[in-house]
């Protein structure tokens, strides 16, 4: 009895000092975009003048004035995006799906050495291949179009997903390809009927990762547009600052938060998924 006493004193006094921690973790994080968020509806000279976060005057002039202060209107930005990160969450999920089958379901030589080389690829610094790579597209006269963005994607060159999904795989139950094979299915269709709609939840979090990560990839999208007309959202956002100069910080945060909401809001929509994907995909093991 009085050691359940003592439990119940300790979890009183641990759980409230858990949470404070958390929410204020969870403060400190969130709060350089409530900074930005207010500052949006600041007019210039109240920006960095007011430690207020609820603003003196509040002014839309900033998302009106931002929307359309580059050569093209902001939604352009926002379709060239959706373009690349479209095209890129498909290529992850057709080729990455595949590449895993293969190492999680097709014995052949030397796949134990093929799989450390593939895992090996996710510690290699993207800087040290970036050069070979503009060289290459450049040769095949892709630069200035999506091409170098997309066209990888189609090639498995993600490593990270393909691990996820081979362990995710090597948890479905092997006696299901069995029967497939009882039935005539080839390694092709045992893929498609079988593994593909029970990874569901593991290929949906390849996907949405993938959207995530190249919705906010500045440094590749820099490197391969070049014309304002293809610009993605985080290369739209740079080219703002410097074409409107230190004078226009108001419509920079202002368009900035507008590109948060397709995150925000994609994340919302599939947090289900994504949780879901995480959690059995095996990576613990």
């Amino acid at each position: 009895m009085s050691r359940y006493l003592t439990r119940t004193r300790n979890r009183i006094w641990t759980q409230p000092l858990a949470y404070a921690v958390v929410i204020f973790g969870a403060v400190l994080m969130i709060y350089p975009v409530i900074w930005m968020l207010s500052a949006s509806f600041k007019p210039l000279d109240e920006t960095f003048t007011s430690p207020s976060l609820i603003p003196q005057t509040w002014t839309l002039e900033n998302y009106s004035e931002g929307w359309n202060a580059l050569d093209y209107p902001f939604d352009v930005f926002f379709v060239n995006s959706f373009i690349v990160c479209i095209g890129a969450a498909i290529g992850n999920i057709i080729s990455c799906s595949l590449a895993a089958y293969a190492f999680a379901r097709i014995n052949f030589k030397f796949k134990n050495f093929w799989f450390l080389i593939m895992l090996g690829t996710i510690m290699l610094p993207y800087h040290a291949i970036v050069v070979p790579q503009y060289i290459l597209f450049k040769n095949l006269d892709w630069i200035n179009t999506y091409l170098p963005l997309i066209v990888p994607k189609f090639l498995a060159t993600d490593a990270f997903f393909i691990f996820l999904l081979v362990q995710f795989i090597r948890a479905i139950p092997r006696d299901l390809d069995d029967a497939a094979k009882i039935d005539g299915c080839n390694h092709f269709q045992m893929y498609a009927r079988i593994i593909l709609p029970l990874a569901t939840p593991a290929l949906a979090t390849t996907a949405i990762f993938t959207f995530i990560w190249t919705w906010g990839d500045f440094f590749t999208q820099l490197i391969f547009l070049n014309d304002q007309s293809v610009y993605t959202v985080p290369v739209a956002l740079r080219t703002f600052l410097d074409s409107t100069g230190i004078s226009a910080y108001g419509q920079l945060f202002a368009v900035s938060i507008i590109s948060l909401i397709p995150i925000i809001g994609f994340f919302i929509i599939f947090q289900r998924l994504l949780i879901e994907g995480t959690a059995t995909s095996g990576i613990k093991g």
